[in-house]
């Protein structure tokens, strides 16, 4: 059988560059991108085919996966990790802000699945991972444009799953619950805070929650995160969703929770914050 190939995007650290060495370890062909190339190096010491690779860049995403053929003549799986949180009352976003968390989260899967599909169809056989976040379950205050950009990439996946299962293409959501990655930090270099805001209690609510660490004890490592990616992307059927980590379970429950309860919950947030 031929070596299987798969195209990684955002694997400078975190769960991108854990993926990268999981799937070289299952033997694998990995093609590891990031904006910059040069935060690469421990993929491309593993063996990883390394590249430069914006999302939000249409040439760049065409330019990556016509390498790829060119090179290995197929491509089985694209996991679409690269993305960040943009976080901050709506009313206190700019519009730009806004628009580039949606340019990142959501359409750069999209602009992967346009170049990806066609190669998969062919083959008749590939996987599309897109990471997500369970937060799609529970919206909470400040989190609308990070918590929307992952939502509308569910959509899409649940409406592209249908649309390509006949052509032998499978499409997975991984939802990670809070991972020991970077991410926090820049979560907090993305946070709008202006100075005099009608919100301060939400920025207190993600001090608090930042100060204790976010998830605490409930946090999980990259490579577990990497570990499911890599059994889905494996799988002969895989499973059109899967939380990692009981923290992402249980924010799931709250989708089951009436829009009214998760406001009064809220509301107690915003007293003690």
């Amino acid at each position: 059988m031929a070596v299987q190939t798969v195209l990684i995007t955002g694997c400078s650290s975190g769960i991108g560059r854990a993926t990268a060495l999981a799937f070289e370890d299952e033997g694998w062909q990995v093609y590891a991108t990031s904006r910059d190339e040069d935060d690469l190096t421990d993929p491309a010491e593993r063996g990883c085919a390394t590249d430069s690779l914006d999302v939000t860049d249409t040439g760049e995403v065409r330019r990556v996966i016509k390498r790829i053929i060119a090179e290995e003549g197929r491509l089985d799986c694209v996991v679409s990790n690269a993305g960040y949180g943009q976080f901050g009352p709506l009313e206190e976003l700019e519009e730009s802000d806004l628009a580039h968390q949606f340019d990142v989260n959501t359409f750069g899967f999209h602009r992967l699945v346009r170049r990806a599909m066609p190669h998969m169809r062919d083959q008749g056989d590939g996987t599309m991972i897109a990471v997500s976040s369970p937060i799609t379950a529970t919206s909470a205050p400040g989190t609308g444009a990070y918590a929307g950009s992952k939502a509308a990439l569910e959509a899409m996946c649940d409406s592209l799953r249908p649309e390509v299962d006949a052509d032998g293409v499978d499409v997975v959501i991984v939802q990670p619950g809070i991972v020991d990655t970077n991410f926090l930090d820049r979560m907090e270099t993305e946070r709008i805070s202006a100075e005099e805001s009608d919100y301060d209690w939400i920025q207190e609510m993600y001090d608090d929650a930042t100060a204790i660490g976010m998830g605490g004890p409930f946090s999980i490592s990259p490579d577990r995160v990497a570990s499911t990616i890599v059994d889905a992307a494996c799988a002969t059927d895989p499973e059109p969703r899967y939380q990692v980590g009981q923290l992402a379970r249980l924010i799931n429950y709250g989708r089951f929770l009436p829009a009214r309860w998760r406001d009064l919950l809220f509301g107690v947030a915003r007293r003690l914050a």
